[in-house]
């Protein structure tokens, strides 16, 4: 599990850090049509090394703050993204 809170539209993707116990990560893509969720999953997805279908958003679909369900194979890597 994964919490973060999203910033979109943004000029690009990136994470920002950690921010009360959240990853903040802004998105590059309008909240409009899903499109700010896609860009997400499509971003963790490269970013933690695994499919984009392993990645859902099991809450917060419309809110900035989304909880986000992650196969246990990219704790790692997770792990190394939070501590950097």
């Amino acid at each position: 599990m994964l919490l973060v809170k999203v910033i979109p539209g943004s000029s690009k993707t990136e994470i920002k850090g950690v921010e009360n116990g959240r990853m903040k990560i802004r998105i590059a893509a309008v909240p409009e049509d899903n499109k700010a969720n896609e860009e997400l999953r499509a971003f963790l997805a490269k970013t933690l090394g695994c499919a984009k279908k392993e990645l859902t958003i099991s809450a917060g679909e419309k809110s900035r703050l989304k909880t986000l369900a992650l196969p246990l194979k990219v704790k790692e890597k997770l792990e190394e993204l939070i501590h950097a």
